[in-house]
Parts: structure tokens; sequence; C-alpha cells
């Protein structure tokens, strides 16, 4: 009985050194990653963090004081405050999907974004328009067919951040990329986001709580924007970003996990439809968002963009055709799992 339960336990030695030894022949996926069309991607590593925000009113309104309260008041879909775990490493891109990145793609592929194939055209910055004389009040001319992802209206290099891109055009982008490369290309769940925006604070912003600060860290609304906006110049943060519309992509300090413009320059598509009590039902590990619903969340605030509305836990939405002047994407590509080891002799 002892010599079985010796052999037993030199067994499972054995399998476990094996299992150790095959662990170690798996290279590990690196730091950092750049794919055919130039995207460069950030290993992001398993963890736990608090999503949403649970932060009183009256919080709000002593921290934005230009704002009205009922705006404070409308901001229930970020609670409750709840645990969330990601399970599994994922890369992110390092930064948001750039003009010339977008346009490598679109040559290679022969897609036709939404804003060319519809013939509506997109949104745009147009000097000559007046946005109290128009219907809707909106801060951008649009839809309009001289407006699209190749021209919002104003200078892009191909280092800014695209814009005008549907929740389409970024899936599509992700299929031809998984299927260019063999690698699964998708946008990043709602959870993913929060989680790589907050890299490990449980602040407003990466930086902490003063929205007094943002313009040091982030491409916002701020004083070199308000100047186009006269009537939201009280809005704008305080200090200059250096831009009045998007900036080329990296050019504020990353974050703890190496990730630039989580906050700010564009809005970007996340995966999930969105539901106003969703976080009340979210599942604690890796939740996916609703299986349904008429409109897709975009997070992080963008040039445009006020202080209140460019926090980790904000959330805003659109329908999946929505092309705007503000909105653009950050691409996930999913970490591919280990091979089993080829036992000996195999054939190859």
């Amino acid at each position: 009985m002892v010599r079985a339960t010796s052999a037993a336990l030199q067994g499972v030695c054995l399998a476990l050194v094996l299992a150790a030894s095959a662990a170690q022949a798996q290279p590990a996926a690196p730091a950092l990653w750049v794919n055919a069309l130039g995207m460069p991607f950030v290993r992001i590593a398993p963890g736990s963090f608090r999503m949403g925000s649970s932060e009183p009113v009256d919080a709000l309104a002593r921290a934005y004081p230009t704002l009205e309260r009922w705006r404070f008041e409308q901001l229930a879909d970020e609670a409750p405050a709840h645990t969330v775990r990601i399970t599994r490493a994922f890369y992110l891109g390092q930064t948001e999907v750039t003009v010339g990145q977008f346009r490598r793609f679109v040559q290679a592929s022969g897609y036709v974004p939404e804003s060319e194939a519809d013939g509506t055209g997109g949104y745009g910055y147009n000097p000559a328009y007046d946005p109290a004389a128009s219907v809707r009040g909106d801060a951008f001319e649009g839809r309009d067919p001289r407006y699209s992802w190749r021209n919002p209206g104003f200078a892009q290099g191909d280092d800014h951040p695209v814009v005008n891109i549907t929740w389409h055009d970024a899936h599509a982008l992700a299929a031809w990329l998984s299927a260019t490369e063999g690698h699964r290309y998708r946008l990043p769940t709602e959870a993913e986001w929060e989680y790589a925006c907050r890299a490990g604070t449980r602040t407003r912003y990466p930086h902490g709580d003063d929205p007094a600060a943002l313009a040091r860290h982030a491409n916002v609304f701020d004083e070199d924007a308000a100047p186009y906006w006269p009537r939201w110049r009280p809005q704008a943060a305080p200090g200059h970003d250096g831009h009045a519309f998007t900036a080329p992509v990296g050019r504020y300090a990353p974050n703890a996990f190496g990730v630039h413009d989580m906050l700010g320059n564009v809005w970007e598509w996340v995966s999930d439809w969105y539901a106003e009590e969703g976080y009340a039902h979210s599942p604690r590990d890796d939740p996916q968002g609703p299986a349904t619903g008429q409109v897709r969340v975009r997070r992080g605030g963008s040039w445009h963009t006020w202080p209140l509305y460019a926090r980790c836990g904000f959330r805003n939405w659109n329908t999946p055709q929505t092309r705007y002047t503000l909105v653009g994407l950050r691409l996930v590509r999913e970490i591919d799992p280990p091979q089993s080891p080829r036992p000996r002799g195999a054939r190859r």
C-alpha cells in the first residue's frame, strides 16, 4: 500500500514537472505588439476593479459649478459601482486607430465606409455654420456628403485619430484584420475599456479628481477649442491642451497601463449594447453587456467634450449607423491560446 501511494505521488510529481516544462516552452505574449497596419497593442493583464460611479449629485455639483443640476441627475446609469473581474489578458490598441491606418485598411480591403456607401456623408466643422440657428442645435453641420472619415471639416494628418466612423465600420475593420492575420480582433467590451482607462485608479480621471487639471492630461474642450464655440466657453476646461481639434495620437502621457488617450481626442466605440440599468444585472466576471439593444455604447469623451463627460465612468451611446466628427475607435486583439506541446514522435 505504501509502495502504491509512493508510485502515485511520483506520477503526480512527474506530471507537474512536464506541465511546468510545457508552460515554460510557450513564449509569453510580449508587452507590446504591432500589427500589419502599424497599430501598436499593449498587453493588459487580468485583474479586478470597481466599475461605474455612485458619486452623489451634490459632490458632482460642487466639482462642476457651471453646470445645471439636472445634468448630474441624469448619470444614474453609472450606478451602482460594482466589482468586475477581467479574467483573461488581452491586447488593447495603445492608441486610437489613426487616419493613416484606416486608409490602409480601406485600400487593402476595398471596404466602403458607411459615410460614403449610403451617400449621406457624415458631420463636420464649418465656421459658417451657426449651432444656434440650426434645428437641432448641434455643434456640427451634417449629415452632408462633403463630410466623411476623409474630411471632418478640419485638417488632420495620418497620425490623427480617424473620425466619422460608424460601429459597423469599426466591426468591419476588426473582421478584416481577423481574416487577414489569423488573430481575433474586436471592439473592447465596456468593462475592458473602463478597466484599461482606470488603470488601477478609482478617481474621476486617471490623474485624479480635479477637472481643472484635465487639459494637462487629455485633449478635451478647453481654452484652445472654446473660441470656435463661444456659447459653450463657460464649460471649457481651464488651460490649454495645445489642440483646438483632434491631436496626433499618443501626444499626451500614457496611463499606468501604457495606453494613450483613453480620455479625450475621440469617443471610442465598444462592443456592448446600451442598457440604462445594465450595471444592476451585470455578471462579476467578464461582462459582455446586454444580448440585444437599440444603441451601442461609446466611451472616453473627445476633443470637444466638457470635463464632466470625460470621466472614466461616463457612458454615452448612439445607433450603430451614427457617424460623427467626434467618434472613432480603438481595437482589442485577443491573445492566442498557447498551443499544446506536440508529443514526441508525432508527425508534423
